[in-house]
């Protein structure tokens, strides 16, 4: 049975829709963790005052992964939504 063009059409629009959906929840994902990890580090600072260049360092790298993750998964939903 063959494909008929609306029925691709559709399909493809529903993708496009969801790689955008997806996009955004990507996007609200890692802003929430990246603002836990910092709300995480203040109060760490706070009741450690002279560790603070260690919470400091570890907070970056985390937020480093974080914002690597969600750019990954932004280009996976953008590749969706153009093919």
């Amino acid at each position: 049975m063959p494909f008929q063009a609306e029925t691709v059409e559709a399909s493809m629009s529903l993708a496009k829709a969801g790689a955008g959906i997806g996009a955004g929840i990507v996007a609200i994902g890692a802003g929430l963790g990246i603002s836990r990890i910092g709300a995480a580090a203040n109060e760490s600072i706070a009741r450690q005052p002279e560790a603070t260049g260690d919470i400091r360092g570890s907070s970056i790298i985390l937020a480093a992964f974080i914002e690597g993750v969600s750019l990954f998964a932004v280009v996976v939903t953008l590749l969706i939504a153009i093919g």
